[in-house]
């Protein structure tokens, strides 16, 4: 388990801080949108578990439980989806506010229940202009041993949908 571990928070580390080397034994899923506002607001309303009470009022995701922590690194949290009860738990490992950043490691759910052996989800608001910006998410993942025939992938159209509500949430706020 420790060993495990170990190899996770390196490749997780590295994949962070821009191993070439360390994200070629990773697959990855991207997404980005367009938001027509600065970063510093899309950041504001993302951060600290601020884009889950989002999606729940916007019924994207059924409900979420913070099992530890405050929205900051350690955060455990557990998401109900909508439809049919399933549920992703991931840990936050890496809340950058400075950068505009958040990584959280899988620990339970979405493609880990169905082969993967790692998946770590990037989100990052990059300033494009005073009033515009982009949501870039990521997955990185790794498929078990076994499991490659099946080619299990996590899901980033709901990631996506995640970006999206951001967006609507915070140009209409703008625009109220």
């Amino acid at each position: 388990m420790l060993k495990q571990f170990s190899l996770v928070f390196f490749l997780l580390c590295g994949c962070y801080v821009g191993g070439n080397s360390l994200r070629q034994l990773l697959k990855h899923l991207t997404n980005e949108l367009e938001v027509h506002a600065p970063a510093s607001q899309v950041w504001e309303a993302f951060r600290n578990l601020g884009i889950l009470r989002i999606s729940a009022q916007q019924n994207l995701i059924q409900s979420f439980q913070v099992l530890k922590g405050d929205g900051g690194v350690g955060t455990v949290v557990k998401i109900i989806f909508i439809p049919g009860n399933s549920s992703y738990t991931e840990k936050f490992i890496v809340v950058d506010n400075l950068r505009r950043v958040e990584v959280a490691q899988g620990l339970e759910g979405d493609c880990l229940a169905i082969g993967c052996s790692v998946e770590i989800d990037t989100f990052e608001m990059v300033e494009k202009s005073q009033n515009s910006s982009v949501i870039k998410v990521g997955i990185a993942y790794a498929v078990k041993k076994g499991f490659e025939a099946k080619d299990p992938k996590p899901n980033i159209q709901l990631v996506a949908s995640l970006s999206q509500v951001l967006k609507n949430f915070v140009e209409n706020k703008n625009h109220a």
